[in-house]
Protein backbone atom coordinates (compact mmCIF):
# COMPACT_ATOMS: atom_id res chain seq x y z
CA UNK A 1 0.00 0.00 0.00
CA UNK A 2 1.49 3.54 -1.30
CA UNK A 3 2.16 5.38 1.98
CA UNK A 4 1.20 9.13 0.87
CA UNK A 5 -0.48 10.10 -1.92
CA UNK A 6 -1.26 14.25 -2.79
CA UNK A 7 -3.88 15.05 -5.47
CA UNK A 8 -3.85 18.06 -6.86
CA UNK A 9 -4.97 19.93 -10.41
CA UNK A 10 -0.70 20.23 -11.01
CA UNK A 11 2.21 20.25 -10.23
CA UNK A 12 4.82 23.67 -10.01
CA UNK A 13 7.27 25.49 -8.42
CA UNK A 14 5.56 26.37 -5.67
CA UNK A 15 4.59 22.82 -4.86
CA UNK A 16 8.10 21.20 -5.84
CA UNK A 17 10.17 21.79 -2.94
CA UNK A 18 7.43 20.20 -0.36
CA UNK A 19 7.17 17.50 -2.42
CA UNK A 20 11.24 16.79 -2.62
CA UNK A 21 10.83 16.68 1.14
CA UNK A 22 7.95 14.55 1.65
CA UNK A 23 9.60 12.01 -0.98
CA UNK A 24 12.71 11.50 0.90
CA UNK A 25 11.01 11.65 4.09
CA UNK A 26 8.84 9.00 3.26
CA UNK A 27 11.23 7.32 1.64
CA UNK A 28 10.42 6.96 -2.23
CA UNK A 29 6.70 6.01 -0.44
CA UNK A 30 5.39 9.31 -2.09
CA UNK A 31 3.29 9.80 -4.78
CA UNK A 32 1.77 13.54 -6.35
CA UNK A 33 -1.20 12.99 -8.67
CA UNK A 34 -2.04 15.47 -11.80
CA UNK A 35 -5.50 16.22 -12.42
CA UNK A 36 -5.01 18.13 -15.66
CA UNK A 37 -2.04 20.30 -17.91
CA UNK A 38 -0.68 23.12 -16.68
CA UNK A 39 -2.93 26.60 -17.87
CA UNK A 40 -1.43 27.84 -20.91
CA UNK A 41 -1.19 31.20 -19.39
CA UNK A 42 0.66 29.79 -16.64
CA UNK A 43 3.43 28.47 -18.99
CA UNK A 44 3.67 31.68 -21.35
CA UNK A 45 4.76 33.28 -17.91
CA UNK A 46 7.48 30.75 -17.52
CA UNK A 47 6.24 28.31 -15.30
CA UNK A 48 7.68 24.75 -16.09
CA UNK A 49 5.04 22.80 -18.21
CA UNK A 50 6.64 19.23 -18.19
CA UNK A 51 8.64 18.20 -14.80
CA UNK A 52 10.85 15.55 -14.55
CA UNK A 53 10.14 13.91 -10.82
CA UNK A 54 10.16 9.94 -9.96
CA UNK A 55 6.72 10.81 -8.20
CA UNK A 56 4.64 12.15 -10.96
CA UNK A 57 1.45 10.72 -12.50
CA UNK A 58 -0.76 11.94 -14.68
CA UNK A 59 -4.78 11.49 -13.93
CA UNK A 60 -5.49 11.76 -17.45
CA UNK A 61 -2.72 9.27 -18.47
CA UNK A 62 -3.22 6.55 -15.98
CA UNK A 63 -7.03 6.94 -14.21
CA UNK A 64 -7.09 3.24 -13.76
CA UNK A 65 -3.83 3.48 -11.75
CA UNK A 66 -4.24 6.75 -9.70
CA UNK A 67 -7.92 6.15 -8.92
CA UNK A 68 -6.84 3.05 -6.92
CA UNK A 69 -3.69 4.90 -5.21
CA UNK A 70 -6.14 7.60 -4.25
CA UNK A 71 -8.64 4.79 -2.79
CA UNK A 72 -5.70 2.46 -1.09
CA UNK A 73 -2.94 4.41 0.25
CA UNK A 74 -2.48 5.21 4.22
CA UNK A 75 -2.90 9.31 3.85
CA UNK A 76 -4.18 11.16 1.00
CA UNK A 77 -3.57 14.90 0.88
CA UNK A 78 -5.91 16.61 -1.45
CA UNK A 79 -7.01 20.32 -2.79
CA UNK A 80 -5.62 22.59 -5.42
CA UNK A 81 -9.28 21.14 -7.33
CA UNK A 82 -12.25 21.94 -7.62
CA UNK A 83 -13.96 18.17 -8.53
CA UNK A 84 -14.42 16.59 -5.60
CA UNK A 85 -14.88 13.22 -7.79
CA UNK A 86 -11.16 12.03 -6.81
CA UNK A 87 -11.87 12.17 -3.03
CA UNK A 88 -15.41 11.66 -2.68
CA UNK A 89 -14.99 7.57 -2.29
CA UNK A 90 -12.23 7.96 0.24
CA UNK A 91 -14.27 10.30 2.07
CA UNK A 92 -17.34 8.23 2.34
CA UNK A 93 -15.33 4.98 3.19
CA UNK A 94 -14.15 6.67 6.28
CA UNK A 95 -10.32 6.63 5.62
CA UNK A 96 -7.68 9.04 6.33
CA UNK A 97 -7.86 12.41 4.17
CA UNK A 98 -5.59 15.45 5.13
CA UNK A 99 -7.38 18.33 2.89
CA UNK A 100 -5.73 21.97 2.17
CA UNK A 101 -7.49 24.43 0.83
CA UNK A 102 -7.36 28.71 0.01
CA UNK A 103 -10.11 30.24 1.13
CA UNK A 104 -13.54 29.76 -0.29
CA UNK A 105 -15.14 33.12 0.27
CA UNK A 106 -12.67 35.15 -1.82
CA UNK A 107 -14.55 37.81 -3.33
CA UNK A 108 -16.84 37.90 0.36
CA UNK A 109 -18.09 36.02 3.23
CA UNK A 110 -21.98 37.41 2.67
CA UNK A 111 -21.70 34.75 -0.45
CA UNK A 112 -22.72 32.42 2.38
CA UNK A 113 -26.20 33.25 2.28
CA UNK A 114 -26.44 31.15 -1.10
CA UNK A 115 -28.91 28.31 0.02
CA UNK A 116 -27.08 26.23 -3.02
CA UNK A 117 -23.74 27.34 -1.75
CA UNK A 118 -24.54 26.00 1.81
CA UNK A 119 -26.01 22.72 0.56
CA UNK A 120 -23.06 22.14 -1.72
CA UNK A 121 -20.24 23.21 1.60
CA UNK A 122 -22.03 20.72 3.25
CA UNK A 123 -21.57 17.85 1.21
CA UNK A 124 -18.29 18.68 0.58
CA UNK A 125 -16.98 19.65 4.02
CA UNK A 126 -19.28 19.85 6.75
CA UNK A 127 -20.59 16.69 5.86
CA UNK A 128 -17.02 14.96 7.12
CA UNK A 129 -16.84 16.82 10.30
CA UNK A 130 -16.20 13.97 12.31
CA UNK A 131 -14.04 11.66 10.17
CA UNK A 132 -10.71 11.36 9.92
CA UNK A 133 -10.51 14.39 7.74
CA UNK A 134 -8.54 17.52 8.76
CA UNK A 135 -7.74 21.02 7.10
CA UNK A 136 -4.77 22.64 6.26
CA UNK A 137 -5.81 26.39 6.01
CA UNK A 138 -3.68 27.77 3.14
CA UNK A 139 -4.33 31.51 4.35
CA UNK A 140 -5.04 33.11 7.60
CA UNK A 141 -9.08 33.76 6.79
CA UNK A 142 -9.64 30.16 5.69
CA UNK A 143 -10.74 28.88 9.25
CA UNK A 144 -13.07 32.00 9.64
CA UNK A 145 -14.58 30.22 6.30
CA UNK A 146 -14.71 27.21 7.45
CA UNK A 147 -16.31 28.33 10.46
CA UNK A 148 -19.33 29.90 8.58
CA UNK A 149 -20.32 25.99 7.49
CA UNK A 150 -19.42 24.80 10.68
CA UNK A 151 -16.43 22.31 8.69
CA UNK A 152 -13.52 20.74 10.61
CA UNK A 153 -13.85 21.98 14.12
CA UNK A 154 -10.35 21.52 15.90
CA UNK A 155 -8.82 20.17 12.74
CA UNK A 156 -7.90 23.50 11.27
CA UNK A 157 -3.83 23.63 11.06
CA UNK A 158 -2.01 26.38 9.34
CA UNK A 159 -0.27 26.14 6.33
CA UNK A 160 0.51 27.58 2.65
CA UNK A 161 2.54 27.07 -0.34
CA UNK A 162 6.56 26.67 -0.21
CA UNK A 163 8.73 27.46 -2.73
CA UNK A 164 12.23 27.44 -3.09
CA UNK A 165 14.25 27.89 0.30
CA UNK A 166 17.37 30.00 -0.48
CA UNK A 167 20.54 29.22 1.80
CA UNK A 168 22.47 32.45 1.30
CA UNK A 169 25.14 34.00 3.00
CA UNK A 170 23.40 36.93 4.82
CA UNK A 171 25.85 39.35 4.84
CA UNK A 172 26.67 39.17 1.19
CA UNK A 173 22.99 39.01 0.14
CA UNK A 174 21.83 42.40 2.32
CA UNK A 175 25.07 43.92 1.19
CA UNK A 176 24.54 42.99 -2.69
CA UNK A 177 20.86 44.46 -3.01
CA UNK A 178 21.18 48.01 -5.05
CA UNK A 179 19.91 50.82 -2.58
CA UNK A 180 16.88 52.23 -2.34
CA UNK A 181 15.60 49.42 -4.86
CA UNK A 182 11.93 48.31 -5.10
CA UNK A 183 10.04 45.53 -6.53
CA UNK A 184 6.29 44.38 -7.50
CA UNK A 185 5.80 41.06 -9.84
CA UNK A 186 2.44 39.84 -10.41
CA UNK A 187 -0.05 39.85 -13.44
CA UNK A 188 -1.52 43.28 -14.57
CA UNK A 189 -4.70 42.24 -13.26
CA UNK A 190 -7.53 44.12 -11.45
CA UNK A 191 -7.07 42.39 -8.11
CA UNK A 192 -3.58 42.73 -7.93
CA UNK A 193 -3.60 46.41 -8.09
CA UNK A 194 -0.70 47.46 -10.43
CA UNK A 195 -1.99 51.06 -10.12
CA UNK A 196 -0.60 51.03 -6.21
CA UNK A 197 3.16 50.72 -6.86
CA UNK A 198 2.98 53.12 -9.39
CA UNK A 199 0.85 55.21 -6.79
CA UNK A 200 3.57 54.58 -4.32
CA UNK A 201 6.43 55.63 -6.93
CA UNK A 202 4.72 59.13 -7.18
CA UNK A 203 4.02 59.59 -3.53
CA UNK A 204 7.74 58.92 -3.39
CA UNK A 205 8.77 61.54 -5.76
CA UNK A 206 6.91 63.78 -4.65
CA UNK A 207 8.18 63.55 -0.89
CA UNK A 208 11.36 63.57 -2.54
CA UNK A 209 12.53 60.29 -1.92
CA UNK A 210 15.83 58.68 -3.95
CA UNK A 211 14.51 55.26 -5.30
CA UNK A 212 13.77 53.03 -8.09
CA UNK A 213 10.52 50.83 -8.86
CA UNK A 214 11.40 47.53 -10.85
CA UNK A 215 7.30 45.67 -12.07
CA UNK A 216 7.24 42.48 -13.64
CA UNK A 217 4.45 41.62 -15.30
CA UNK A 218 1.92 41.87 -18.09
CA UNK A 219 -2.12 41.73 -18.32
CA UNK A 220 -5.12 43.90 -19.20
CA UNK A 221 -4.32 46.38 -17.20
CA UNK A 222 -1.02 46.76 -18.86
CA UNK A 223 -2.25 49.99 -21.49
CA UNK A 224 -3.46 51.35 -18.44
CA UNK A 225 -0.22 50.88 -16.31
CA UNK A 226 1.65 52.52 -19.22
CA UNK A 227 -0.84 55.68 -19.06
CA UNK A 228 0.01 55.91 -15.41
CA UNK A 229 3.82 56.18 -15.63
CA UNK A 230 2.75 58.91 -17.92
CA UNK A 231 0.27 60.76 -16.09
CA UNK A 232 2.69 60.15 -12.96
CA UNK A 233 5.75 61.71 -14.85
CA UNK A 234 7.62 58.53 -13.67
CA UNK A 235 10.14 57.35 -17.09
CA UNK A 236 12.92 58.07 -15.02
CA UNK A 237 11.88 56.23 -11.75
CA UNK A 238 9.99 53.43 -12.88
CA UNK A 239 11.16 50.61 -15.06
CA UNK A 240 8.34 47.71 -16.81
CA UNK A 241 10.04 44.83 -17.45
CA UNK A 242 7.91 42.81 -18.69
CA UNK A 243 6.79 38.58 -18.05
CA UNK A 244 9.67 37.55 -16.26
CA UNK A 245 10.39 33.76 -15.31
CA UNK A 246 10.48 32.47 -12.34
CA UNK A 247 14.12 33.03 -11.63
CA UNK A 248 14.40 36.21 -12.91
CA UNK A 249 11.76 37.71 -10.52
CA UNK A 250 14.03 36.12 -7.59
CA UNK A 251 17.04 37.54 -9.19
CA UNK A 252 15.31 40.59 -8.93
CA UNK A 253 13.81 40.02 -5.68
CA UNK A 254 17.45 39.43 -4.38
CA UNK A 255 18.59 42.68 -5.98
CA UNK A 256 15.94 44.55 -4.00
CA UNK A 257 15.57 46.06 -0.75
CA UNK A 258 11.80 46.54 -0.68
CA UNK A 259 9.14 44.15 -1.73
CA UNK A 260 5.58 46.00 -2.17
CA UNK A 261 2.60 43.10 -2.32
CA UNK A 262 -0.77 44.94 -2.97
CA UNK A 263 -3.14 42.29 -3.89
CA UNK A 264 -6.97 42.83 -2.32
CA UNK A 265 -8.54 39.55 -0.57
CA UNK A 266 -8.72 37.44 -3.63
CA UNK A 267 -5.28 36.64 -3.37
CA UNK A 268 -5.72 33.08 -1.56
CA UNK A 269 -1.75 32.55 -0.21
CA UNK A 270 0.82 34.77 -2.33
CA UNK A 271 3.87 32.56 -2.77
CA UNK A 272 5.77 35.84 -3.95
CA UNK A 273 5.57 37.24 0.05
CA UNK A 274 7.77 33.45 0.71
CA UNK A 275 10.29 34.50 -2.11
CA UNK A 276 10.97 37.90 -1.22
CA UNK A 277 11.39 37.02 2.60
CA UNK A 278 13.33 34.21 1.57
CA UNK A 279 15.00 36.93 -0.37
CA UNK A 280 16.10 39.45 2.47
CA UNK A 281 13.42 42.04 1.12
CA UNK A 282 11.74 44.25 3.51
CA UNK A 283 8.04 43.29 2.14
CA UNK A 284 5.01 46.10 2.84
CA UNK A 285 1.90 44.25 1.84
CA UNK A 286 -2.05 44.15 2.29
CA UNK A 287 -3.20 42.85 5.70
CA UNK A 288 -5.94 41.07 3.37
CA UNK A 289 -3.52 38.58 1.60
CA UNK A 290 -3.52 35.14 2.66
CA UNK A 291 0.07 34.66 3.70
CA UNK A 292 0.26 38.27 5.64
CA UNK A 293 -0.95 37.15 8.77
CA UNK A 294 1.06 33.64 9.38
CA UNK A 295 4.27 35.15 7.88
CA UNK A 296 4.60 38.70 8.65
CA UNK A 297 5.13 39.98 12.00
CA UNK A 298 4.46 43.71 11.60
CA UNK A 299 7.71 45.79 12.35
CA UNK A 300 9.39 42.59 13.33
CA UNK A 301 9.87 41.25 9.76
CA UNK A 302 8.14 42.93 7.80
CA UNK A 303 5.44 45.96 7.27
CA UNK A 304 1.39 45.26 7.06
CA UNK A 305 -0.96 48.01 5.47
CA UNK A 306 -4.36 48.14 6.08
CA UNK A 307 -6.84 46.89 2.82
CA UNK A 308 -8.62 49.91 1.52
CA UNK A 309 -5.26 52.47 3.24
CA UNK A 310 -3.18 53.09 0.44
CA UNK A 311 -1.51 55.72 2.18
CA UNK A 312 -0.54 53.37 4.71
CA UNK A 313 1.69 51.74 1.75
CA UNK A 314 2.59 55.03 0.65
CA UNK A 315 4.12 56.35 4.16
CA UNK A 316 5.54 52.76 5.31
CA UNK A 317 7.50 52.23 1.97
CA UNK A 318 8.54 56.31 2.58
CA UNK A 319 9.62 55.19 6.10
CA UNK A 320 11.68 52.66 4.61
CA UNK A 321 13.48 54.80 1.96
CA UNK A 322 14.53 56.87 5.20
CA UNK A 323 15.67 54.50 7.53
CA UNK A 324 17.97 52.57 5.99
CA UNK A 325 19.05 50.20 8.96
CA UNK A 326 15.58 49.43 10.03
CA UNK A 327 14.96 48.50 6.17
CA UNK A 328 18.15 46.18 6.42
CA UNK A 329 16.92 44.47 9.89
CA UNK A 330 13.12 43.71 8.56
CA UNK A 331 14.77 42.21 5.58
CA UNK A 332 17.44 40.24 7.87
CA UNK A 333 14.55 38.95 10.06
CA UNK A 334 12.34 38.34 7.08
CA UNK A 335 15.27 35.79 5.66
CA UNK A 336 14.72 34.10 8.90
CA UNK A 337 11.44 33.66 8.90
CA UNK A 338 11.60 31.68 6.18
CA UNK A 339 15.08 29.45 6.07
CA UNK A 340 14.02 28.86 10.24
CA UNK A 341 10.69 27.93 9.98
CA UNK A 342 8.12 28.45 6.93
CA UNK A 343 9.85 26.00 4.61
CA UNK A 344 9.19 23.18 2.40
CA UNK A 345 11.76 21.03 4.65
CA UNK A 346 10.06 21.56 8.09
CA UNK A 347 6.52 21.48 6.61
CA UNK A 348 7.16 17.67 5.29
CA UNK A 349 8.70 16.98 9.01
CA UNK A 350 5.77 18.23 10.42
CA UNK A 351 2.83 17.43 8.29
CA UNK A 352 4.88 13.58 8.59
CA UNK A 353 5.07 13.52 12.78
CA UNK A 354 1.00 15.14 12.44
CA UNK A 355 0.45 11.69 10.71
CA UNK A 356 2.19 9.40 13.29
CA UNK A 357 0.49 11.09 15.93
CA UNK A 358 -3.23 10.64 14.62
CA UNK A 359 -2.44 7.06 13.72
CA UNK A 360 -2.07 7.66 9.97
CA UNK A 361 1.71 6.63 9.31
CA UNK A 362 3.49 4.59 11.66
CA UNK A 363 7.11 6.14 13.31
CA UNK A 364 9.10 4.09 11.28
CA UNK A 365 7.43 5.08 8.06
CA UNK A 366 8.99 8.21 8.15
CA UNK A 367 12.81 8.58 8.00
CA UNK A 368 15.16 10.74 10.19
CA UNK A 369 12.09 11.97 12.61
CA UNK A 370 13.61 15.03 14.48
CA UNK A 371 11.39 14.23 17.81
CA UNK A 372 9.63 11.67 19.22
CA UNK A 373 5.38 12.24 18.24
CA UNK A 374 4.36 8.81 19.25
CA UNK A 375 2.49 9.92 22.51
CA UNK A 376 0.91 12.89 21.38
CA UNK A 377 -2.34 12.95 20.01
CA UNK A 378 -3.78 16.00 18.06
CA UNK A 379 -6.68 18.08 19.73
CA UNK A 380 -5.02 17.45 23.59
CA UNK A 381 -4.12 20.72 25.40
CA UNK A 382 -0.63 19.45 24.25
CA UNK A 383 0.21 20.60 20.77
CA UNK A 384 3.59 20.67 19.41
CA UNK A 385 4.21 23.27 16.84
CA UNK A 386 2.81 26.82 18.35
CA UNK A 387 3.45 28.51 15.34
CA UNK A 388 4.49 27.64 11.51
CA UNK A 389 3.40 25.24 9.39
CA UNK A 390 0.85 22.51 11.13
CA UNK A 391 0.27 24.74 14.20
CA UNK A 392 -3.50 25.27 15.33
CA UNK A 393 -4.96 28.03 13.21
CA UNK A 394 -7.01 30.20 15.12
CA UNK A 395 -9.99 31.51 13.94
CA UNK A 396 -10.25 35.42 13.64
CA UNK A 397 -12.88 36.89 12.08
CA UNK A 398 -12.28 39.44 8.81
CA UNK A 399 -13.03 42.71 11.11
CA UNK A 400 -10.75 41.42 13.59
CA UNK A 401 -7.94 40.34 11.47
CA UNK A 402 -6.09 44.07 11.32
CA UNK A 403 -6.51 44.66 14.62
CA UNK A 404 -4.94 41.10 16.12
CA UNK A 405 -2.02 42.16 13.67
CA UNK A 406 -1.52 45.62 15.29
CA UNK A 407 -1.99 44.68 18.79
CA UNK A 408 0.22 41.16 18.22
CA UNK A 409 3.14 43.81 16.95
CA UNK A 410 2.55 46.26 19.78
CA UNK A 411 2.81 43.09 22.42
CA UNK A 412 6.56 41.82 21.18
Amino acid sequence: MQKFVFVSNYLNHHQIPFCDAMYEKLGGDFVFIQTEPMEKERVQMGWQEDVKVPYLKLYYEEPQLCSRLTEDCAVLLFGGTDDESYVKPRLEAGKPVIRYSERIYKTGQWKAVSPRGLLQKYKDHTKYRKKPVYMLCSGAYVPSDFRIVRAYPGKLLRWGYFPETRLYDKEKLMSGKEPASIFWAARFIDWKHPELPLQTAAFLKEKGCSFHLYMAGGGEKEPEVKRLLEEYGLQEEVTLLGYQTPEQVRQRMEKSDIYLVTSDRQEGWGAVVNEAMNSGCAVVANHMIGAVPFLIKHGKNGLIYQDGKKEALFRLTCQLLQDRDYCRRLGEAALDTITKEWNAENAAERLCGLCVRLGFLRQEDVTEMQEETTDKAFGDEKVSYGTGPCSPAPVISERRMYRELMKDSMGR
